[in-house]
């Protein structure tokens, strides 16, 4: 997919006028008229889109500061990969506290100018 309608289709999923098809996990998922698939379960992950259309712009800057077009700039790569677990601690009563790990993950974007 181009870079520039990869940012429009996350613009459109933060705003809630287009859904993403949820093929796993899709249990109780509800079924959405706004999928362009044909495809019945869908939700708007607008947390996840608000990321990952920063980390596109992030990826627009990185090809204009190599002098690349950035309109023809084709994604050839995604990959999310887990990443170190944070220790925080939940308080509980009498003094004591949980351990909660907070799972985090890195994101890898490559960008493609075709010739």
């Amino acid at each position: 997919m181009k870079l520039p309608d990869a940012k429009k289709l996350l613009e459109r999923v933060v705003e809630k006028k287009q859904a993403i098809a949820y093929r796993h996990y899709k249990k109780e998922v509800p079924h959405r008229r706004q999928l362009t698939e044909p495809w019945f379960a869908g939700r708007f992950p607008q947390k996840a889109a608000g990321r990952l259309l920063r980390l596109l712009e992030e990826l627009e800057a990185n090809a204009e500061y190599r002098n690349l077009d950035t309109e023809r700039l084709k994604i050839i790569h995604a990959a999310a990969q887990r990443a170190n677990k944070i220790p925080r601690r939940n308080p509980r009563a009498f003094g004591r506290s949980d351990l909660l790990k907070a799972t985090t993950t890195h994101i890898a974007v490559v960008g493609f100018e075709p010739e």
